[in-house]
């Protein structure tokens, strides 16, 4: 009987394990604290309570379909775990649905959820001349209907996938209108503007609309008004403009044009060609390379002060030679205790991000600092390779030739 069993487990793991990303149907077995028991006939499965979308039952004997997540093979026996809440469990029953899906024309591109609430689904045609949204609404919404059905109720919003990033984003946030973004590829982040009136419908009720949104597009969404990017773009230009004033001595004037033509920092101004400056109105070249000049007496000077102030908080020269470390980080890490190369080697990407100014590092520099800080824990670690692998050769040259000894005599 033991064998058989064993047996039995190994027909049904075998039998389920490539079945992973399938939906099957089965019926309510038991419910223990929650979690499901389904047979699927040729075995059992479990739906755990918390795959399973809020406030639906069921009871013994219901037919029940749901998604393979994964097949594990256990001491007591093959676990079939399936789940409701999956994205692609929604995106699967699209396929039963719309047969273009099915046969490849359409192509699902990304499933966002909020089990039992709310969805987008992005869709492409890989066909010109067959919009994809259509067929997947179906006759008078038939289609769509029959996997909200399934879905509880689940509203879903049937997005067109575009490879414009922008583009896609503005669709993502349908029913909101939206009137400018503005993409930051080094943060994955994207700034969109709305109007007044469409604040809270881009939102949605607790940040649902724009957080599913996100996760369908994959990039971190900051929602502002017309208002709020208005006043906030006219506080960076007043912040700029008076940063002008102060470092190169100009008038506002000059600080305005500056601003206006695009430059951001000191270091813009004092190392780009001459052509950009004099291609400013009013700008002669006698202009620009006054500018350029009172940018890098200003530059130097801010780096003396900024060498002198972390030498006097103790800041090694070890870690001042790391790459990638600015004089203004090299003050703000001594001011927070990070004064040696292992301190630094010791942080994390969002430590160091945290104790510099915001917004001069994105994760990737601050990786490349700390993995270029820790460089000299590696090299210490090679010699010591290279002497074991030296003692090595050394014992199996010694046994060769003590192999070869008896031989001789012999």
């Amino acid at each position: 009987m033991q064998k058989v069993r064993e047996a039995e487990r190994k027909r049904q793991y075998e039998e389920f394990k490539d079945r992973i990303g399938e939906i099957v149907n089965g019926l309510v077995k038991r419910i223990e604290f929650g979690n499901i028991i389904i047979d699927l006939g040729r075995g059992e499965a479990l739906l755990r309570r918390d795959e399973s979308i809020p406030r639906e039952h069921f009871n013994n004997g219901d037919r029940i379909r749901a998604y393979i997540v994964d097949v594990r093979e256990e001491m007591r026996g093959p676990q079939i775990f399936l789940s409701r809440t999956h994205p692609q469990f929604m995106a699967k029953l699209f396929a039963q649905e719309v047969p273009e899906i099915y046969d490849g024309i359409i192509e699902i591109k990304s499933v966002a959820r909020d089990p039992g609430s709310r969805a987008k689904i992005a869709v492409l045609s890989n066909d010109s001349s067959i919009d994809p949204v259509g067929p997947c609404i179906g006759m008078r919404g038939s289609r769509v209907q029959a996997v909200v059905g399934e879905l509880q109720g689940e509203k879903i919003d049937i997005i067109q996938w575009s490879p414009d990033q922008a583009a896609f984003i503005v669709n993502a946030l349908a029913p909101a209108e939206v009137t400018k973004v503005v993409l930051d590829e080094e943060a994955n982040r994207i700034e969109v503007v709305v109007p007044d009136e469409q604040l809270s419908l881009a939102i949605g009720r607790r940040g649902q609309n724009v957080r599913l949104a996100s996760q369908l597009s994959g990039w971190d969404i900051d929602i502002l008004t017309e208002a709020e990017e208005s006043e906030r773009r006219q506080e960076e230009f007043n912040r700029r403009s008076q940063m002008f004033i102060e470092a190169l001595d100009v008038d506002d004037v000059i600080a305005h044009l500056l601003v206006t033509e695009g430059f951001s920092s000191i270091e813009e101004v004092a190392f780009v060609p001459v052509e950009d400056l004099t291609s400013i109105e009013g700008f002669d070249d006698e202009v620009a390379e006054e500018l350029r000049e009172r940018g890098r007496t200003f530059i130097t000077a801010r780096d003396e002060e900024l060498t002198r102030k972390h030498a006097e908080l103790g800041v090694t020269e070890e870690l001042a030679a790391i790459d990638g470390v600015t004089p203004a980080m090299l003050v703000a890490l001594g001011e927070n205790g990070v004064k040696e190369r292992d301190d630094l080697a010791d942080l994390a990407a969002d430590e160091l991000m945290e104790i510099v100014e915001t917004g001069t590092l994105t994760e990737a520099q601050a990786n490349d600092i700390i993995m270029a800080a820790r460089a000299h824990w590696f090299e210490d670690e090679e010699p010591a390779a290279d002497a074991t692998a030296d003692g090595e050769a050394a014992a199996e040259e010694a046994a060769g030739e003590s192999e070869a000894a008896p031989k001789e005599d012999s």
